[in-house]
């Protein structure tokens, strides 16, 4: 993963000027082709919607707005972008003059969709609006009270299994925990999985989410872990992975991974 020359883990100056070029690319083939993938061939369908917290820009005349916005990458495209080089080119909006509010998007949206290689969507949100949040879904049961053997804190895949009836369930749990490969520091999350298929065994379930405390990769690059390893160890007919990680840097990420591309997130959760 060639990140020697990106922003995350180092001293950054604040930007004062608008600048699209600190935005910094990160390929996904590498973590797919890590997890057994080739060849452009993934089997979902998915998109990461980040929320940026820490939006403003002037409008003519100097006075500053503030916003927030809903930036979706399509899970397709050729790479994420790394989350620090994305705040500082937010940042670096601040003290730019826009003429409208559709100026500042279009304008995201066309650096956003060059870096990554795919049609980036923008959704600017009010600050002054009511946001729907939930603790989880309601068709999500929570399997942290599982009890739980041989708990580890090493990547356990060997921990999933499926030997129960056919079933449709939603299960949730707010217990992932994974950390940045650059910095260490934790990312937090809670993680959605709906699929149809012989019944996961809950407690296995749980003891892998618990195994990714210490494993060191990107929001993005585990859920499309989690979904590649449900898929060949619990063979589902029909499989949703999406996780909502809480906010670092005024922005929160999240993946979701799916069979069918009418999948999506549902409203944000408390703890974002």
């Amino acid at each position: 993963m060639a990140l020697d020359n990106a922003p995350l883990g180092k001293s950054s100056d604040y930007p004062d000027q608008y600048d699209p070029s600190l935005l910094f690319p990160v390929a996904r083939e590498d973590n797919r082709r890590r997890i057994g993938l080739e060849d452009g061939r993934w089997p979902w369908f998915g998109e990461d919607m980040w929320q940026a917290w820490e939006l403003s820009w002037l409008r003519p005349g100097g006075v500053p707005v503030v916003a927030w916005a809903e930036i979706r990458f399509p899970a397709a495209s050729p790479s994420i972008v790394e989350s620090k080089s994305l705040k500082l080119y937010l940042n670096s909006l601040n003290q730019n003059v826009f003429s409208s509010e559709s100026q500042v998007t279009e304008t995201i949206i066309r650096d956003l969709s060059r870096v990554c290689g795919g049609a980036v969507h923008v959704q600017m949100r009010s600050v002054d609006e009511t946001a729907a949040a939930v603790g989880r879904p309601d068709d999500c049961e929570l399997i942290d009270n599982e009890a739980v053997e041989d708990v580890v804190y090493d990547y356990a895949p060997d921990s999933l299994l499926a030997n129960g009836p056919e079933v449709t369930e939603g299960l949730c749990s707010h217990l992932l925990k994974s950390n940045c490969p650059v910095t260490g520091q934790p990312d937090w999350a809670t993680i959605f999985i709906r699929y149809t298929g012989a019944a996961i065994d809950r407690a296995g379930l749980l003891r892998y989410i618990i195994s990714f405390r210490q494993k060191q990769d990107f929001h993005e690059h585990c859920v499309e872990t989690v979904f590649t390893d449900l898929m060949q160890r619990c063979k589902p007919s029909e499989l949703m992975v999406c996780a909502r990680y809480t906010r670092r840097g005024g922005l929160d990420i999240n993946p979701w991974r799916s069979t069918s591309p009418q999948d999506g997130l549902g409203p944000r959760l408390v703890r974002q």
